[in-house]
């Protein structure tokens, strides 16, 4: 019994320090509305010059391609200062007061939820201007969905990575782009198809390879950042 409540009792209190981590997450970002609205601005401003120079003539493959590629600039601006804004201090003040799994986790998360409402409206502008020639639109969002939990979560583990390096930003790069890669070629093939209004059994490999990537890229982040965190 008395093993039972010790659980209990630490389990609420891990549950309320990662929900306090996501709140100090939410708060640093509405504090810093100017990335934010350099992020909208970015989407925004890309989407309408694509608009005034391909209105009208744009296949449907290349109205896929565009749309990712806006996306991955946009997922690269902004996950890749999660880490990079905080200072050695910050750092070592929340080492001392939170788990490093719980604080790994909390980041993902948020990265996450952001990157997806990122998306939704681009892909909601990019749609008023350029159209939409998707047939499968509940598909679509799926994989939008997924693939921003993906660009998420490997962007917030390379944030993580490049932190200790001197070099961050160069570091970045190196990992960014070996990783990042891959996963856009798996995640244009699974809205190419959603776009010709394939069967979901044709696009079960492609939403089973998401789903592959985010899980191993969380677990793999929740395992690695403890050690990280220690240097």
């Amino acid at each position: 019994m008395r093993r039972k409540v010790d659980f209990f009792n630490h389990f609420r209190n891990a549950m309320k320090t990662f929900i306090a981590l996501l709140r100090k997450e939410m708060m640093i970002e509405w504090r810093h509305k100017n990335s934010i609205a350099g992020i909208l601005m970015y989407v925004i401003s890309t989407v309408f010059i694509s608009y005034m120079s391909f209105a009208g003539i744009l296949p449907s493959h290349t109205w896929n391609a565009l749309f990712w590629i806006i996306m991955v600039f946009a997922s690269v601006n902004a996950i890749a200062k999660s880490f990079m804004s905080e200072s050695r201090g910050l750092q070592l003040f929340y080492f001392i007061i939170a788990d490093p799994r719980q604080y790994i986790l909390s980041k993902i998360i948020f990265n996450t939820v952001f990157l997806m409402g990122v998306s939704l409206l681009c892909f909601l502008f990019y749609s008023l201007l350029l159209g939409n020639p998707v047939q499968n639109v509940g598909m679509y969002l799926i994989g939008i969905i997924f693939g921003s939990m993906a660009f998420a979560s490997v962007l917030t583990l390379i944030s993580a990575i490049a932190s200790r390096a001197n070099n961050s930003v160069t570091l970045m790069a190196v990992l960014g782009i070996p990783l990042l890669l891959p996963l856009l070629v798996i995640v244009i093939k699974f809205s190419k198809n959603a776009m010709d209004g394939l069967a979901w059994s044709v696009n079960l490999q492609n939403l089973m390879l998401l789903v592959a990537v985010n899980v191993m890229t969380i677990a793999l982040s929740y395992m690695l950042f403890p050690y990280l965190w220690k240097e």
